[in-house]
């Protein structure tokens, strides 16, 4: 009996590959060092992939739009100093002012590109550098120390012997896997990212679309600057730097295409843990942190060819 490779592909929502690789690499780190495949490790991992992950998770509706969101780092910065440093307002004023910022500056990179048509790349490339500033303005380049002790407890606690913060991470991925493939914005996701053109001429209001999702993503930087924040403490100017980059990886690895257009939240998830796991197993093998740079730049760079060698097979068949 044959097997359809392009079934399989469509049955596991073309991410059958990055969870292959979580699995080689998981049963590579095993044998090599004897505390990788512990339960207190694997809660290691979550945590710390979870600030990356959330990121990850709103950065995924962004890409599959066809779009790019570089200032995520910066916002969780500016979100993390919010949520310290206003706790003598009280806790629920910090948390909100956070959460605003990030929604508020995800809206306006949002409104910047629906309004003038620049490319997503340039106009988040110019609010990374200019919410850094903004970061570095507001903290006068000084840290801040969480006064609320119930703040930094949240980061250490558990439910049910599981970290906090992994489980804040694994139920906002199921909720942002339903809500891409349930609902109806999860399908105008796609279709925007696909063809804005066909979109606009369906009745998807495609602006308004892609403004939600660069909402969602300032969301979820913000969040993810408040959880960094309480595993700290603390907030600093520099925190979040190299983030986007970091995410960006993520999402790619997962199978989100830069064109847009398809992508998934569990391929992404796979992406997430690969590079959780690759770090993590590299530093039980007390390998420099510099070598695990070169090696997911290089898969990375692999990613990328083999999935425009495909598109191209694939508009090589169309044509014929």
């Amino acid at each position: 009996m044959m097997v359809n490779v392009k079934n399989i592909s469509k049955v596991f929502g073309g991410i059958q590959p990055i969870w292959l690789f979580v699995i080689a690499i998981t049963v590579f780190f095993s044998f090599m060092s004897e505390y990788f495949l512990t339960t207190g490790n694997f809660m290691n991992i979550l945590v710390q992939t979870s600030t990356i992950g959330l990121i990850a998770l709103g950065m995924t509706y962004v890409m599959i739009n066809g779009n790019i969101d570089l200032s995520v780092g910066a916002i969780l910065a500016l979100s993390a100093a919010l949520a310290v440093d206003l706790q003598s307002y009280g806790l629920p004023v910090a948390l909100f002012a956070a959460i605003s910022a990030g929604i508020l500056l995800g809206a306006l990179n949002g409104l910047i590109v629906w309004k003038t048509g620049v490319n997503s790349f340039i106009v988040t490339l110019g609010a990374m550098i200019g919410i850094r500033g903004l970061v570095f303005i507001y903290t006068k380049e000084q840290s801040f120390y969480a006064s609320d002790f119930a703040f930094s407890d949240f980061g250490i606690s558990t439910i049910a012997s599981i970290p906090t913060l992994g489980v804040i991470f694994l139920v906002c991925c199921l909720i942002m896997h339903l809500v891409l493939t349930k609902t109806g914005h999860g399908r105008n996701t796609f279709a925007v990212g696909g063809n804005r053109e066909a979109a606009a001429d369906a009745g998807i209001r495609v602006g308004r679309h892609m403004l939600i999702n660069f909402m969602i993503v300032g969301f979820f930087a913000a969040l993810a600057g408040i959880t960094l924040a309480t595993q700290m403490g603390a907030a600093t100017p520099n925190l979040g730097r190299d983030y986007e980059l970091w995410t960006i990886t993520a999402v790619v690895l997962g199978g989100t295409k830069l064109a847009g257009g398809f992508g998934s939240i569990t391929g992404t998830l796979g992406g997430v843990l690969a590079i959780g796991i690759l770090r993590n197993g590299m530093n039980l093998m007390q390998v420099p942190a510099f070598y695990v740079l070169v090696i997911l730049g290089a898969i990375l760079i692999a990613v990328l060819i083999i999935d425009q060698k495909v598109n191209r097979k694939s508009g090589q068949e169309v044509n014929v």
